[in-house]
Parts: structure tokens; sequence; C-alpha cells
């Protein structure tokens, strides 16, 4: 635990990529393999879920420092961060365990989830008791899933590939799904990722997905494109979906769905599966999860029933219909009517067992075509369709149409890129070109401090629109989003001392201020929802400017979020 919690803090401390590449080559060199199994799955990302509960760490540290509450919540207070603030306050150990990481993984803290709060609250201070300051707090950070420190996976794999002297792209395609919640890292894990590379490599891949290829965001006038892309023909045009990317991996007659996120999501959407026997073997497609109804007609329609043609049985759906699906425990029948899944496919990556991602777009495209129509027979399965335009400013006003459609704009990929490895330009390029966020201007009204090098400042914010019109004496501020990015670290720090003067009542960690700041925030959807007090909720919230401009009883109101909900 000593030589990560070292390496934890030689990266914590630089934002130099070439000193943060040094220090896990330096780690990684010396390492034992079990540990180093362990590091990468942490460094790359990996999230185990919480071992124990806030609520007994907080017990169990107050007992352990014996400390009154109220100078506890204090301390958390002011540091910002809870690993650290139960580190700083416990006794210092007499005596540093020397045990590796996967020791202290596997042995100690992993076991701890499954027991009683008070079996938990009895083998905490023997743990603690055998830590530095510094192992401590990093060993809090994987108790409550909250080690970050600022290592993107692409920098895991160039420090694994440098030091063993491999592809970087390799290195990458191993590490596919290596985060999972279902992986265990193991040495002999690891030692597959470090391996020489084999011939034979491919064919012992299993459900193993490939790297995802990621676009560029395309944010020039449509009047530069034909200098900046050339002609349209030498470019493949897709609408761009709001669902989620995914592959479909059908070997060894069995289907495996990932996300992007190198998620499992096999049982998740059983009617995908089903695909097993449709598709043969050696088969990876790329493509987009959406809830589909006019999947569920083509059921009905291959059963024989009758087909309804109301507009609500037709074509795709609102994600947050998707995402009430993923978000349900039990996949009823109910659920699986109400919101049924189709994949729209729009890449092929494997065919008959052999990688296809060194052929051009246009090859792969060809192929995937040629494969759907001998599935036609699957609903669930469907070939995302090409958006044909004489130039560009067609495919521009093509693309206003957008948000009626239920798509974010267009994806525009070369005919002879090859299939990449994360965002890169080496071998191709695919653009995405979004159409502009929803955009509102709303009240800052509730402040929680950051996290990592932020934890120090207040830069979580909780917005609201006015309900009821002005002079109205009813009319109230109301909560509806939440929003973290968008702003410079100077600026950030401006807010900071601005929140800290005009805080009104504190819980927990949360601060209420008089409502002084109005912000545009940006978001990419907006659906009715029950579960928020504005009866609305809006996908990936971000400001995009703060609004010195603007007084705070002319910010927008709750009427104007619902007409763009309409």
């Amino acid at each position: 635990m000593k030589a990560f919690a070292m390496l934890y803090s030689r990266l914590d401390a630089t934002t130099s990529s070439n000193a943060k590449l040094a220090a896990m080559r330096d780690y990684f060199r010396e390492a034992d393999p079990a540990d180093a199994a362990w590091a990468v799955y942490f460094l790359a990302g990996g999230r185990p879920r919480q071992l124990v509960p806030t609520k007994v760490l907080r017990a169990t540290a107050i007992e352990v420092a014996q400390l009154p509450e109220w100078l506890f919540e204090e301390s958390y207070q002011a540091v910002g961060d809870l690993a650290e603030t139960i580190s700083l306050l416990v006794p210092q150990a007499t005596h540093s365990s020397d045990e590796g990481l996967a020791v202290w993984l596997q042995d100690k803290l992993l076991p701890l989830r499954g027991l009683s709060p008070e079996e938990q609250v009895a083998r905490l201070p023997e743990c603690w008791a055998q830590l530095d300051r510094l192992s401590l707090m990093v060993s809090l950070k994987l108790i409550t899933g909250s080690f970050r420190v600022g290592v993107s996976r692409l920098l895991v794999t160039r420090a694994l590939a440098s030091l063993f002297d491999l592809d970087p792209k390799r290195v990458a395609q191993r590490m596919v799904g290596y985060t999972d919640l279902s992986h265990r890292p193991s040495a002999e894990g690891y030692q597959m990722l470090i391996a020489a590379e084999s011939e034979h490599e491919h064919a012992q891949r299993g459900g193993q997905p490939y790297p995802f290829f990621l676009a560029h965001p395309l944010q020039a006038p449509v009047e530069q494109f034909e200098k900046l892309l050339g002609d349209p023909e030498n470019w493949l045009v897709e609408w761009k979906w709001d669902g989620i990317r995914a592959q479909l991996v059908k070997r060894d007659g069995q289907i495996w769905i990932w996300s992007r996120g190198e998620e499992l999501l096999s049982e998740r959407f059983p009617e995908l599966c089903e695909l097993a026997s449709h598709l043969p073997d050696g088969t990876v497609i790329d493509g987009e999860i959406l809830v589909w109804k006019h999947a569920a007609e083509k059921v009905d329609a291959a059963l024989g029933k009758s087909v309804s043609s109301t507009p609500e049985r037709l074509g795709v759906q609102p994600f947050a219909l998707l995402q009430q699906r993923i978000g349900r425990k039990n996949l009823t029948v109910k659920v699986l009517q109400d919101a049924p899944v189709a994949l729209l496919a729009y890449d092929l990556l494997e065919w008959q067992g052999e990688d296809w991602r060194s052929r051009p777009q246009h090859e792969r495209r060809r192929q995937l075509e040629s494969l759907l129509k001998d599935c036609s027979c699957c609903p669930q399965l469907m070939l995302s369709p090409r958006v044909q335009g004489s130039d560009w400013p067609d495919l521009a006003r093509q693309r206003e149409a957008s948000r009626a459609l239920g798509v974010e704009g267009m994806m525009i990929k070369a005919q002879a890129a090859q299939y990449g490895v994360g965002r890169t330009k080496d071998v191709g390029v695919w653009w995405k070109w979004k159409i502009d966020p929803y955009a509102i201007d709303a009240v800052l009204i509730y402040a929680q401090r950051g996290h990592g090098r932020r934890a120090s400042l207040y830069t979580d914010f909780t917005f609201a629109v006015w309900d009821g019109k002005p002079g109205d004496p009813e009319r109230k501020l109301v909560p509806f989003a939440k929003a973290y990015s968008g702003l410079t670290d100077e600026e950030m720090r401006k807010v900071d001392a601005i929140i800290r003067k005009t805080t009104v009542e504190k819980f927990g960690p949360v601060r209420s201020v008089t409502p002084t700041l109005v912000f545009e925030l940006g978001f990419e959807g907006i659906a009715a929802s029950n579960r928020h007090k504005s009866g609305i909720a809006v996908r990936f919230p971000r400001m995009l400017r703060w609004r010195h401009d603007k007084p705070v009883d002319e910010a927008d109101t709750l009427e104007t979020l619902k007409e763009l909900l309409g």
C-alpha cells in the first residue's frame, strides 16, 4: 500500500503529463504483478462499489479521534475531502504495514462490504492503525469509491506501452473491459496486458470488444466546410443519435453488449441478446442503443397482430425513457413492452472473425448493409440511415430539423477513414456536428465544495428559475439543475469568494446563498420529470457564461423551460 500511496502523491503533485508518465513507469517497473494489476484498475478509472457507508466511516473516525461531532464536521468543512479529513484527525499509526496493494484490497478492504455496521466499526480501527497518514487517506478513497488522481486511461496505456516496448494501441485493446465492475484484477491479467504480441491473440478474445473510435467536435461555420472538408461525396453523413453508444459482440455462439464506458450491459438488454441466432460468429457491430417504438410495431406485424399508426408507436423516443429503463433493477414484461430497444448499427468492426478496423469506412459500411439485409427479420437491429445532401448548405438545412427528429445533429465520417482508437486523426477522422445546446439564464442558489484540487473551493452549484411573473408576490425560485463545469479557474475563485460572503445557511457540505449571481446554462436535452421540484430534468447541464449584465429578477422562468420541453 505504501508504494501505491507514494505513486498517488507524485501524480497528485503535478499537472505535467511527462511527470505523471515517469511516476507510473517507476511504479510499474518495481511493482509486484498483483499490485500492478489493481493499480492499473484504479488509475484507468475502475470504481468498485462503496465498501463502507459514509455514515459508518464518520462515526468510527469520531470515536477513534475522540472528537465531538461538531468539531469533526467543522474539520470536514475546512478540508473538503472526507478521506483526507479522517487521515488527519485519527492518531498517527505507530507501525506502518509493508503489505502490498493487492493484499490490502483482497484481504482487508473488499471483505468489509456486506458486513454489518457493527462489524465494520470493529474492524476499521484495526486497519487504520497499520497505515501511515498518506496510505490511510488513499485506502479511504478506495473504500468510498472516490479515488481520482488526474490520470487518463490513455496516459496509463502510454506508460505501460513505453515501459514494456509495446504498441499503445495494442495495450488499449487489451485494456478494454478491464475496469468493468465484474472484472477482478489479477497478476495473470496484468501479465496479459504487458505480454509480447502474439499472432494467436485475436483468436483468444472471447467476448472482449474493441476500443471505441471517438469523434472530434466540428464548430466551424458551414461556409468554411468546403475549404475544411472538401466535397460532401468524400464523407459519410449520418444522424447523431442520442442513446447509449455500444458494441455488440457475437462470438462462440454468444452475444455481449458493451457500453462506451466499457460496462457489460448484456443483462440489461435481453432483446439484443436474442440476436445470437441471427448473426454469424466473429461479428462485432458498433452502434447506438435507443428506445425505438418502431421496433415494437415490427414485432407486432411479424406476429400477425394489428399495428397501431399512432405517432407514439413510431421512431426514436427521448433518452429519458431509456434512462428510466436502465435505472430499473428488475426488467419486467411491462418495462420491456413500454421501452423496447433497438441497436442502430453504423459500423462493422469484425466480420467472420477478422478484424476489419483497418479497412476503409466505405468498405465496412457496404458489408454492414449487406449483413443487415440478411437480418431484416430482426426489428431490434437496424441500419443507421445515411443523410444525403447536394452540398454542405443543403445538409445544414436538414440539420436544423434535428430536435424534431430526436437527434443531436450529424456525424460526418471520412469515407477512407479506418476505425481508430479513442479521439485520434492518425487513421482518418470522424466529426460530430452537433446542434447548439438549449440555453437559459438561471440563478445560483446553492453551492458545494468541489473535489480533488478544487476541494477547498465552492464549485458545484445548484441553479433555479423563477416560478411566476415579475411583480407576483408569490413568485419564487425553483431549483432545476446542477452544474460544475464551464468557468475558468479565475472565475471559480471569484464565485467562491461571493458564495462565502452571501451564505445564508449551511446544510452539511451545502451552502444556501442570497441570490445574486446569474449564469447562462447550456444543456443537451430536456424532459418532464416527476422526481424534481421543477417537473423538469435536463441532460448534461454546464455553465456557458457568467451573466454580469443580467440582474436576478430578469433570469428565465419555469414557463420558459416548459416551452423548451414542448
